[in-house]
């Protein structure tokens, strides 16, 4: 058993957690430049004296000064580590690809298209490769903790279903929303590549809630997606990010076992690259990310 520390990324209109308990906004430093935000650290109290430590970050910076291509992903997902997160759940807005999924709704994702083009997607590279499985790119355990939020919750959810993520920052045109229907995608967003790819190789167990926030342009009462819509349905799902984020967190408990998949030790078959060979510059970058491995060797 570990200590469970709970990280959320807040995405559009999710910018912090309330109720939390010594909290403090910390600036975090690591080696791939700066995060979005500082991190809001917390306990939740749980009663009998038991707490579940949680860290918070706004994807997009407090103000929403970051588009989703000039996020800085990789100092997030280090910075999280840094931070000592387990688990993390990101909240997002979507769109929503198929007529049964409404705004309003949250689907808990189970698989991603990454058709981004504009963004580092790995902390590894030249001087040190790895390859981490991303077949089932999210975290099971998470996503029974979601749906059980859900459920007591009494939010309309789908557990299942494939996220599209664009480049953007703008939305898709008609033809690009009617090919990603025919692809059988369920919702579509900017955020969540390359963070889960990242995830992973940090090794920390990663899921996301995607509330849907309008049908994009695919739908004939919805040709034009309008951001104050979206602002307006985001302010009424936050409320409910924030009910299964506090339930998630206290079905969870203070201390967690490992990934029963092996996420939390994904490097243990991921290293290519000789250490004699290692670019010892890299190296020293990935003393966060990779350095439950690094110290072993």
């Amino acid at each position: 058993m570990t200590k469970t520390v709970l990280g959320v990324i807040g995405g559009s209109g999710v910018y912090e957690f309330p109720g939390l308990r010594n909290e403090r906004w910390e600036r975090v430093e690591t080696p791939w430049g700066e995060p979005s935000d500082e991190l809001h650290f917390g306990e939740l109290p749980l009663g009998d004296g038991k707490t579940v430590q949680m860290v918070f970050l706004p994807r997009h910076g407090r103000g929403h000064p970051h588009s989703p291509s000039s996020i800085n992903y990789r100092a997030n997902i280090d910075a999280m580590k840094r931070a000592g997160v387990t688990d993390i759940i990101s909240v997002s807005a979507v769109g929503s690809l198929k007529e049964e999924l409404p705004p309003g709704h949250f689907v808990i994702v189970d698989q991603f298209i990454d058709r981004t083009f504009a963004r580092e997607k790995s902390f590894f590279g030249e001087g040190f490769v790895a390859h981490v499985s991303m077949a089932n790119p999210v975290c099971p355990r998470l996503g029974d903790h979601i749906e059980a939020a859900c459920q007591d919750n009494n939010i309309a959810y789908t557990r299942g279903g494939t996220y599209m993520v664009m480049e953007g920052p703008q939305f898709s045109t008609l033809a690009e929303s009617n090919l990603y229907r025919s692809w059988g995608c369920s919702v579509i967003g900017m955020t969540n590549m390359p963070e889960a790819k990242l995830a992973r190789e940090a090794e920390i167990c990663y899921a996301t809630v995607a509330m849907v926030t309008d049908y994009d342009c695919w739908h004939p009462t919805h040709a034009h997606v309008e951001v104050s819509d979206v602002i307006r349905v985001l302010e009424e799902n936050a409320g409910h990010a924030r009910a299964v984020i506090r339930a998630v967190a206290t079905s969870f408990g203070p201390e967690r076992e490992p990934s029963p998949q092996g996420l939390d030790r994904v490097l243990d078959t991921a290293l290519i690259t000789s250490p004699a060979k290692r670019d010892p510059a890299l190296v020293k970058k990935l003393d966060a990310v990779a350095g439950r491995v690094l110290n072993q060797a």
